[in-house]
């Protein structure tokens, strides 16, 4: 029977990071997940790598890391980088403020302030009308998730000569031995990716996490006439839910603000991101609603009020919804991510803010990392 040095539960891109960073570390490497394919929050999601706003401190580096990986491996893995950069566009004085304190901190390096022309220069569509400066950031990239996901599958199994076992549920992991639907698999050492599955593998100790789940509300929108948006685009919502910029003391003020005249968006934990994919068409969202089983259903009201931000900040008559979607993650209120130590051979790697895509390479390799040096 076949042996692996690692074998990988979960093939959403938190377990491809790990294969990823065990592949390069010359280990011989299995991936096995219960799907036929990728199904789940790592293609329901913007295919945004952001850098700018991520937590200050760790949360931010692993994103910088993480975007220099997708840099690197987007080309080789045939994955088309839509376009680059990011625009947050101020509509209010104290969103201003937010931006220029976050300026002064050391995660304003690649970024600057713009005034509303130099920033309807990057962005034509955005309204003149409210806009009061903006920040534009050099380093975030976007890929098309739903493409982009099963392409690094691909080019690890042809490049790097990682395993895929698929339609495989693993019951039992203990190294070396794994025990899956479809039999036995030997490996040294195991990383349990497992998404929103709290359940199935080490629930007892998922649960000491404190972990639920957050639902949120995407949709595709196609512009009567598609021009390039020229980067993605966020908004003042964004800066009192990105910590980067919320947990600075001159958020305080925007806060109270958007509660006086946003309430609706910051109840349904609505902020705007707006991303390009290669037709002209664009993916926007989102909302964030909590608990441990979330409802399967999706309230024309909570798309509203996206649509409602969307129009606010962006000109773009005769635009019309062609597409909408709910995703499910793993969420936490008091950590971003954590990897849990059930032994010296298991580790169990999980993203609690919806920020797979922005750091995970970077924590697959400090979890690589610390087993092989």
């Amino acid at each position: 029977m076949e042996s692996y040095d690692l074998a990988v539960v979960g093939a959403g891109i938190v377990g491809l990071a790990h294969a990823l960073a065990a592949a390069k570390k010359g280990l011989k490497v299995v991936v096995i997940d219960r799907d036929a394919q990728a199904n789940g929050a790592s293609i329901r999601n913007f295919g945004f790598v952001t850098v700018t706003g991520q937590e200050r401190g760790a949360c931010w580096q692993r994103a910088m890391r993480s975007r220099d990986i997708w840099a690197e491996v987007a080309p080789e893995a045939g994955i088309r980088v839509e376009h680059r950069g990011l625009v947050v566009a101020a509509r209010r004085p104290e969103a201003a403020t937010v931006l220029e304190a976050f300026m002064t901190t050391e995660m304003g390096a690649g970024c600057r302030m713009l005034s509303p022309a130099e920033a309807r220069g990057l962005v034509p569509a955005l309204k003149a009308d409210g806009l009061v400066a903006a920040l534009h950031s050099s380093h975030e990239i976007r890929v098309e998730s739903r493409d982009a996901i099963p392409k690094l599958a691909r080019w690890l199994e042809a490049a790097h000569g990682v395993t895929f076992r698929r339609q495989t549920a693993v019951r039992t992991v203990a190294p070396p031995t794994i025990e899956t639907t479809t039999g036995t698999i030997h490996a040294t050492r195991a990383v349990v990716c497992p998404g929103d599955d709290f359940l199935s593998l080490f629930p007892e100790r998922i649960a000491a996490y404190g972990v639920t789940k957050c639902k949120l509300h995407m949709m595709r929108v196609t512009p009567a006439d598609p021009t390039p948006l020229g980067a993605a685009v966020m908004s003042d919502l964004g800066l009192v839910r990105y910590l980067g910029y919320a947990a600075l003391p001159e958020a305080a003020a925007l806060k109270v603000r958007l509660q006086a005249e946003q309430a609706d968006a910051l109840d349904n934990g609505v902020h705007l991101i707006v991303v390009q994919s290669a037709d002209g068409s664009l993916v926007v969202g989102d909302s964030h609603h909590y608990g441990p089983t979330p409802d399967p259903f999706a309230p024309e009201h909570v798309d509203r009020v996206i649509l409602d931000e969307f129009d606010a900040v962006l000109d773009m008559p005769g635009r019309h919804v062609t597409e909408r979607w709910t995703g499910i993650y793993a969420s936490a209120s008091d950590r971003l991510m954590f990897v849990d130590k059930p032994s010296d051979d298991v580790r169990i790697a999980m993203v609690t803010s919806g920020t797979g895509a922005s750091t995970a390479f970077g924590i697959a390799e400090e979890v690589i990392g610390e087993w092989i040096g």
